[in-house]
């Protein structure tokens, strides 16, 4: 139990350190990126309480993502606003401006929810049909989205959210949702799902219902995304469809990956590697376009560059930088060690 404590004491505190530093700068990049990472650590937290504890690889994440983000815009924009945000929304939503904290809470519900609806009988899937199926409900979520014009606005961009999602909140949030995915690992449900993860047969012999328990996990999951869309969608205040597919599943999952899909602290120090590695690729991206160094426009070298680095660390490292064990347990080996 201390250990654990040490371990979620530590994470929190290095969110602490970095928005205090950040404050301290007094930079506006700086406290957008800080920000940004904080939303990240969220989403990456939701995914590896699902992935890590069930070892099944999840694509439907950044779907729930954006069922929070649609639903916080719709329950947040200004009533004067909504003509033009939303030409086609339902009547009985015209009249609704919901504050954006409820708001945040609400998305998360809802995307607890319709996870709840529609995952159950996948749940029942492992190996590489549980992939498969996963990836088929990041498309269906996308293609929701893109063409439910009343709520989404189509493949158009959605405007007008209220601007609600500072650093403060952001990181107090990431801290919460830090303490929850420690809490659910230790947890009976964790501790058997993580059984099934290592053994299904066995855990299924001695009566573990393994669909039920991966199912309460994808639901919490989800929960944590749509909360950190809502957060992103306060943050950015406008946004398509397209924030919600294919290049921010990869971001997501090779944060979750760098660091370790099986510990909350390869979950945090993957975040907060590949945030700092995306920002500065993109900012050399930017220097040698200005730069004129090639002909063409550079495009594309921070994908590339994390791609690398995701296969680097599955060969040198297939478990991640903390495969097993949370950095409150590797101190307290280390103490116990020197004694």
């Amino acid at each position: 139990m201390k250990q654990h404590l040490l371990t979620a004491a530590l994470l929190a505190g290095l969110v602490i350190v970095v928005v205090l530093v950040t404050q301290a700068l007094g930079i506006r990049l700086y406290d957008r990126i800080v920000t940004n990472l904080c939303i990240s650590l969220v989403l990456v937290l939701g995914l590896q309480l699902f992935m890590g504890n069930s070892g099944i690889l999840s694509f439907a994440h950044m779907g729930f993502m954006g069922v929070g983000a649609y639903t916080s815009a719709v329950l947040t924009i200004p009533v004067q606003m909504k003509g033009m945000a939303l030409p086609d929304l339902y009547p009985f939503l015209h009249g609704v401006e919901l504050s954006p904290y409820l708001a945040i809470g609400a998305a998360g519900i809802l995307a607890a929810l319709v996870a709840a609806a529609i995952s159950y009988p996948l749940m029942r899937l492992s190996d590489a049909a549980a992939v498969i199926t996963s990836f088929a409900l990041l498309v269906v979520l996308y293609t929701a989205m893109t063409h439910w014009s009343a709520l989404t606005n189509g493949p158009r961009t959605l405007f007008g959210l209220p601007k609600a999602t500072n650093l403060h909140l952001a990181a107090l949030v990431a801290i919460i949702a830090l303490v929850g995915a420690l809490a659910f690992k230790e947890s009976r449900t964790g501790r058997l799902l993580r059984a099934s993860r290592d053994d299904e047969r066995a855990a299924a012999a001695m009566g573990v219902n393994i669909p039920a328990l991966r199912w309460r996990a994808f639901i919490l999951a989800a929960f944590f995304a749509g909360v950190g869309g809502a957060l992103w969608g306060h943050f950015i205040t406008s946004f398509s469809p397209k924030a919600f597919y294919l290049k921010e599943t990869f971001v997501i999952l090779s944060m979750l990956v760098i660091g370790g899909t099986n510990t909350v602290t390869g979950a945090v120090v993957g975040t907060f590697i590949v945030t700092a590695a995306y920002e500065g690729l993109r900012g050399v991206e930017g220097v040698l376009n200005d730069a004129k160094v090639t002909a063409e426009p550079v495009i594309g070298l921070t994908e590339i560059v994390l791609s690398l680095a995701m296969i680097a660390v599955l060969i040198l490292k297939p478990g991640g930088l903390f495969p097993t064990r949370e950095i409150g347990a590797l101190i307290a080996r280390r103490m116990e060690r020197k004694k």
